[in-house]
């Protein structure tokens, strides 16, 4: 075998990029699962109706948990996601949500359950970002009113945490001024 047949051989057997969902895949998983599902609910007596409360379910498949997993951190690398600190929570969540609402996926009426299950990942990204607002909200109001110098010492201080120090001081002398 020649160079380029060679070549041409091993460029054709290209692996999918590590956080990869072949929709088409993940929609026939999905489907075999809800189908799973419905099949253990009606053995088990439970009506269809109640099935979303229903809390002796099978087990979601590995497979979709794994999609779930490799779509929420594909997104927490998007550029307005990013630099947050709690990106990890952020995938938690957005897993969560996904596990909570896997039953609300609907294979008759849309084909693109990346589509559906990326917008869950997403707005539960934005309400783990709100969430952190408002306790670190909490926090600056809990500085206000102390003393900042009692709930740091500087002298303990090293130097990667010298601008994380200085920027909650002047938040809070720039609160104490207002």
């Amino acid at each position: 075998m020649t160079f380029s047949k060679t070549y041409s051989v091993m460029a054709k057997s290209k692996k999918p990029p590590e956080h990869y969902v072949n929709n088409q895949e993940f929609l026939e998983a999905l489907e075999n699962y809800i189908a799973e599902v419905k099949r253990a609910a009606t053995e088990a007596g439970v009506d269809l109706d109640q099935l979303k409360e229903w809390k002796e379910r099978p087990q979601i498949p590995h497979y979709i948990g794994e999609c779930f997993l490799k779509m929420a951190t594909r997104l927490s690398y998007r550029p307005n996601f990013v630099n947050y600190m709690f990106k990890e929570d952020m995938i938690c969540d957005g897993i969560e949500n996904c596990v909570r609402y896997i039953l609300n996926f609907n294979p008759e009426k849309s084909k693109n359950p990346f589509a559906y299950f990326t917008q869950i990942i997403y707005f539960a990204f934005l309400r783990r970002i709100s969430m952190e607002k408002k306790q670190l909200e909490i926090k600056n109001k809990i500085l206000e009113r102390t003393d900042f110098d009692e709930v740091f010492d500087a002298n303990e201080l090293d130097a990667s945490n010298w601008s994380d120090y200085n920027q909650i001081k002047d938040n809070v002398h720039s609160k104490l001024r207002k």
